[in-house]
């Protein structure tokens, strides 16, 4: 199948790519980097673009005619999209409308959404399973549920074939492929962590109040490789008009003072940490049920936390640090 990965260049997107490749896909990447590499690239069909420019949009459609899109691309910081949400509701929604009518116009009535555990908002119960009432805290979440909703409401319209597939907390790296996460400044809590332990130099755990086991976040890390195989098997069971919403994530929850432990036993040293106060828009726990993804997509998570980490101080390491 011929797939356009929008926001290829990026953490996600690349290690998908390179997963679609190795099951048979022909791929091309359509970003603008601004957050993206160009080192994480593949292929010879990669087009420089941004979601609202429907000139770029339309030239890229027109010169690879994908029958499939990836959609990864989207600005992603929560507490950005607090400061500056008409940013976030204009690349995330506006763009992803735009990326629509591209694919209408070419015919391409297939794609796999990079959604978000952010359109649930503060949990009722956990784990989280599809069902759960979605009520974003923060106008990151609220972008990826409106373009959830979209998809849906386009679904019977056109006869779009769709999966949104709702992360909780990607982390690792594929450095087997070279490829992980680098941007500056870095916003996920594992690079940060293994950062400031490599180069000894304190972080801040934002938040010790949280009615957690220890008074921090807690969060549901998995695999950025087994994010990249839920994307391909979710692609090849796509079929005209059906859409489905699915949650990834290890179903295991970790607090960041866990997580600290983790990275300071992998790399046999203390990590250097400081507290601090709750970051805006950030709910207590987030941790996922993955029963849905199991039963249709015949998918589950495989990497450990611990994993996750060593595969991250390799990536590292291998850039210098």
């Amino acid at each position: 199948m011929r797939v356009l990965v929008t926001g290829g260049a990026g953490f996600i997107g690349s290690v998908t790519g390179r997963a679609l490749r190795l099951a048979g896909h022909e791929i091309a990447i359509l970003d603008d980097f601004s957050t993206g590499h160009d080192w994480a690239c593949i292929g010879k069909q990669i087009f420089r673009a941004d979601l609202r420019d429907r000139a770029g949009l339309d030239a890229a459609f027109g010169a690879f005619r994908p029958e499939a899109v990836m959609h990864f691309a989207a600005k992603a910081v929560v507490p950005e999209s607090v400061a500056n949400p008409g940013l976030y509701y204009d690349v995330n929604v506006v763009g992803s409308l735009r990326l629509l009518e591209a694919m209408r116009l070419v015919g391409c009535r297939k794609i796999v959404f990079s959604s978000s555990a952010a359109v649930y908002g503060t949990p009722e119960k956990s784990p989280i399973d599809e069902q759960a009432p979605q009520h974003p805290i923060n106008p990151y979440g609220r972008t990826k549920k409106h373009f959830e909703e979209v998809l849906e409401d386009v679904r019977p319209a056109d006869g779009l074939a769709y999966a949104s597939l709702r992360y909780f907390n990607a982390c690792g790296a594929a450095p087997e492929w070279h490829l992980g996460e680098i941007r500056e400044p870095e916003t996920h809590l594992l690079p940060i962590v293994i950062r400031a332990t490599m180069k000894n130099q304190p972080f801040t755990v934002c938040g010790t109040d949280y009615e957690t086991r220890d008074g921090t976040c807690v969060r549901d890390y998995v695999d950025v490789r087994d994010l990249a195989d839920a994307h391909v098997r979710a692609l090849e069971r796509l079929r005209p008009g059906q859409g489905a919403a699915y949650n990834l994530g290890s179903e295991l929850g970790t607090t960041v003072r866990e997580v600290v432990a983790a990275v300071g036993k992998v790399l046999g040293k203390p990590v250097p940490f400081r507290d601090g106060p709750r970051r805006a828009g950030d709910p207590a726990t987030l941790v996922a049920s993955c029963a849905k993804a199991r039963a249709e997509l015949g998918w589950t998570p495989r990497r450990p936390l611990e994993e996750s980490i060593r595969s991250v101080v390799e990536f590292l390491q291998s850039r210098g640090g």
